[in-house]
C-alpha cells in the first residue's frame, strides 16, 4: 500500500506534468508544480523522519536493555585478609583468596519498571510529529507566496513592455513625419532631436523591462523547482481575476507560526515536567548471568569457569540532588513564561499585520480603478492631440506633454496593479489562508 504522503506527492507530480503539457502556464498550474517539486519537500520529508526516529529514540530509554562484558584481572600484589589467632591455630593466618589471574564474563538484561521522568518526556514525541507536519506546511505556504509573487512580477513587466512598444510606435510615425518636415525646411532640427529624445528614452526603458522581465522568469522557475534552461511561457492577462477574500474573518490561530509557538510552549511545559519528575524514585528490574574463573596464569582462569546468576530490583532515590534540580526547573519554567509572553505578543503583531494589509488592499483596488480609468482618458486625450497635430491644430510641446502624461499615467497604473496583486497575497499570508488561496484559484 502506498503511505499517503507519498500518494500526495505523485499526484501533485502527475498534475505537474499535465500543466506541462498544456499551453502557457497559469497561476495554479505555477504552484501546483512548484509543491511537486521544490527542493524544499525533501527537506522537510527529511526532518519528518528525523522526527519519528527522535521518537523512537525516547521510547527505547524504557524498553529492555541487554548488555555483555568482560574483564581479566591481573593481581600483581594479591591481596590478603587475615583469619584471627585462635580459630586455626594459635598464630593469625595471612591468605589470599583469589589468584594472580581473575577472569569475568556476564550478560545482564535491564528494565524499566518506574521512572516518571522517561514517561513524562514520552509525551513530546506526539509534539515533535506535529511540528514536522507544520513545517512541512509552512514550507507549502512559502512556496506559494513566492511563486505567486514571481507570477505578478512577470505579468507587470509584460504589460510594461506592450505599453514601451505602444509608445515607441507613437513616436516612430512622428520622427518619420518630423523627417520629412525637415527635410522640406518646414521644421526645426531641435524640433525632431526632442521625439528622437523621447523615443531613445522609451528604447532604454525597454531594455531595463526585458531585463527585470527575465529576472522574474528566473525567479519563478527557481521558486517552482523548475530547470532555469528550460522556457517556461506565462498565461498573460492585462489583469488577473482574483479570487474572493477567503479571509474575511481572522484568527491569529489560523497561522502555521502561531501554531508552532504553541507546540514550543507545550514541548516546554513537558521538559518543565520532566525535569520535575527526576527527583521522584525510579525503580528498574535487572538479571544477570556470567561466570568467573580464577587462575595463576591467563590460561587457566579461563580452564574451570564458574557459572553464576542474579535478579534483582533497584531503586533509587534522589536526596540531595534538589538544589540543582530546582535550577534547571526554573530555567525552564521561565523559558515558558518568555514563551507564553511571546505568543501574547505575536498575535497582537498578526492582528496588527492582518489589518494593515487589509487596508493595503483596499487602498489598492481604489487606485487600480482610479489609475485605470486614467489610463484609458490619457489614452483618449492623446489620440485627439494627435489627430490634432496632424491636422496642424496644434503644436509639438502639447503632443510631446501629453504622451508624457500618458507615459506617467501607464506607470502609475501598472505600479498600482502591482501594488494591488502583492497586497492580495500579503493578505492571504496575514491570515494563514494560502492554501485556500491556492485552491480557489
Amino acid at each position: 500500500m502506498i503511505p499517503k504522503a507519498t500518494s500526495i506527492t505523485l499526484l501533485l507530480f502527475i498534475a505537474a506534468l499535465k500543466c506541462s503539457a498544456q499551453g502557457p502556464w497559469t497561476l495554479k498550474q505555477c504552484i501546483a508544480y512548484g509543491l511537486a517539486n521544490h527542493r524544499n519537500n525533501k527537506i522537510y520529508a527529511n526532518q519528518k523522519i528525523a522526527a519519528d526516529a527522535k521518537a523512537k529514540e525516547m521510547l527505547a530509554d524504557y524498553l529492555p536493555k541487554v548488555s555483555v562484558a568482560s574483564t581479566l584481572d591481573n593481581n600483581l600484589k594479591l591481596q590478603q585478609s587475615v583469619i584471627p589467632a585462635g580459630i586455626f591455630g594459635p598464630d593469625e593466618l595471612k591468605v589470599s583468596f583469589t589468584q594472580k589471574f581473575n577472569s569475568n564474563a556476564f550478560g545482564q538484561l535491564d528494565q524499566v519498571i518506574y521512572d516518571k521522568a522517561l514517561l513524562t518526556g514520552l509525551k513530546a514525541n506526539k509534539y515533535y510529529a506535529q511540528q514536522a507536519d507544520l513545517n512541512i506546511a509552512q514550507s507549502q505556504e512559502a512556496i506559494i507566496y513566492n511563486i505567486s509573487t514571481a507570477y505578478f512580477q512577470i505579468l507587470i513587466y509584460t504589460q510594461q513592455l506592450e505599453l514601451l512598444a505602444y509608445n515607441k510606435e507613437a513616436y516612430e510615425k512622428q520622427i518619420v513625419i518630423y523627417q520629412l518636415r525637415v527635410n522640406k525646411g518646414v521644421a526645426l532640427q531641435k524640433d525632431l532631436d526632442k521625439v528622437m529624445v523621447d523615443y531613445n528614452n522609451s528604447i532604454s526603458q525597454a531594455r531595463v523591462a526585458s531585463g527585470n522581465l527575465k529576472l522574474a522568469e528566473n525567479e519563478l522557475k527557481y521558486e517552482m523547482g523548475y530547470a532555469i534552461d528550460q522556457p517556461l511561457a506565462v498565461q498573460v492577462l492585462t489583469k488577473i481575476e482574483m479570487p474572493g477574500d477567503s479571509s474575511t474573518t481572522f484568527s491569529p490561530s489560523s497561522r502555521i507560526d502561531y501554531k508552532l509557538s504553541q507546540l514550543d510552549i507545550k514541548l516546554l511545559q513537558v521538559d518543565q515536567s520532566r525535569i520535575k519528575a527526576e527527583g521522584l524514585p525510579k525503580l528498574n528490574a535487572y538479571f544477570r548471568y556470567g561466570a568467573n574463573g580464577f587462575g595463576n596464569n591467563i590460561t587457566g582462569a579461563y580452564n574451570d569457569l564458574l557459572p553464576y546468576s542474579a535478579a534483582g530490583l533497584k531503586l533509587s532515590i534522589p536526596v540531595f540532588d534538589f538544589y540543582k534540580r530546582n535550577a534547571r526547573y526554573k530555567q525552564a519554567e521561565i523559558k515558558r513564561m518568555n514563551a507564553e509572553e511571546n505568543l501574547k505578543l505575536n498575535e497582537g503583531k498578526y492582528r496588527v499585520e492582518y489589518d494593515n494589509t487589509r487596508t493595503k488592499l483596499l487602498q489598492a483596488e481604489v487606485n487600480v480603478e482610479n489609475d485605470q480609468r486614467t489610463i484609458e482618458l490619457a489614452q483618449s486625450v492623446f489620440k485627439v492631440t494627435d489627430l490634432q497635430f496632424q491636422k496642424g491644430t496644434t503644436d509639438l510641446t502639447d503632443w510631446l506633454n501629453t504622451q508624457h502624461s500618458l507615459k506617467e499615467a501607464q506607470t502609475a497604473y501598472l505600479n498600482s496593479l502591482y501594488t494591488y496583486y502583492k497586497a492580495r497575497i500579503d493578505l492571504e499570508k496575514a491570515a494563514g489562508s494560502l492554501k485556500a488561496f491556492y485552491r480557489s484559484l
